[in-house]
């Protein structure tokens, strides 16, 4: 018998073991900062099995990652039946509040600021631009991590100066170099990598990948094939779901519509897609 989690987040459970962290991908599935009642099978393994592979093909990049082997995990969590599949040994690490957002192309939040005032991550960019535009090289917008509501799309500027020069321009450059790397390998697998999130903590005075990374509860992927501009790419990813609450009367606010079966079968069909495509990416290193 475990003991209950010490934290329940939108889709992770965590158990606090001291230094360590025991975090568990749940079934559960969120879109606007808002958990609903059906879960997606299997995609708490699914999501495990895809971060975990990525922070060991990204291994020279320093990560939270201990182990997934359940056999190497404390007692009494142990081969626990519950946590097999979908859950990892991690660092704890003093987490740095602002997601790093790296942008390959122009769609979600920053294509409704674009439309709205012309700017992107408070930065001015030319008239005219359609969705879906590819930028010239990927662009690095922030966002603060609130506990509470949605987060807070920020300028460059502002994370800059809350959390200090040297820790901004490490995070930066760090997010930008892994979202180059994956997207030219997901591109060999007809996939584009749209844009994506990175977490870090603090050990000590140095920043470590945490979280999860590379998923698609983390990041757009869209099929290659129908890619154009002004159009929205089919997704691999949680997109399917927002997409389809776009079109509901639902007002994103507590309680969730609910989902039908359907669309929760081409969420799970989607994931385990995208990671046979990582799969061999990956092993192509």
């Amino acid at each position: 018998m475990i003991p209950n989690p010490h934290y329940k987040g939108k889709v992770r459970d965590v158990y606090d073991l001291g230094d360590k962290l025991l975090l568990v991908a749940t079934d559960r599935i969120s879109a606007f900062d808002v958990v609903f009642s059906e879960p997606v099978e299997d995609k708490g393994k699914i999501l495990t099995r895809i971060s975990t592979n990525w922070f060991r093909y990204f291994s020279n990049i320093p990560n939270h990652l201990v182990t997934d082997d359940p056999n190497l995990f404390p007692k009494p969590y142990q081969n626990e039946p519950s946590l097999l599949g979908r859950s990892v040994l991690v660092k704890k690490a003093k987490r740095i509040d602002f997601e790093c957002v790296v942008r390959g192309y122009l769609t979600g939040s920053a294509w409704k600021e674009y439309l709205q005032s012309g700017t992107i991550a408070e930065t001015p960019y030319p008239k005219g631009i359609q969705e879906s535009f590819q930028f010239p090289s990927p662009i690095f917008t922030p966002a603060r991590k609130n506990d509470s509501g949605h987060d807070e799309n920020v300028s460059e500027e502002t994370m800059e100066r809350e959390v200090g020069s040297v820790l901004f321009q490490k995070v930066k450059q760090i997010s930008l170099r892994l979202y180059e790397e994956a997207h030219d390998l997901m591109a060999k697998q007809g996939i584009l990598l749209c844009d994506t999130k990175f977490e870090f903590g603090l050990i000590g005075d140095e920043p470590i990948l945490i979280d999860e990374i590379l998923t698609p509860d983390s990041s757009r992927y869209w099929d290659k094939s129908t890619y154009s501009l002004g159009k929205t790419p089919a997704s691999f990813d949680k997109q399917i779901l927002r997409n389809w609450l776009e079109t509901t009367p639902w007002d994103k606010n507590p309680p969730p519509p609910q989902l039908p079966e359907s669309l929760i079968q081409e969420l799970r069909k989607k994931y385990l897609e995208l990671e046979e495509k990582i799969n061999l990416c990956l092993s192509q290193k």
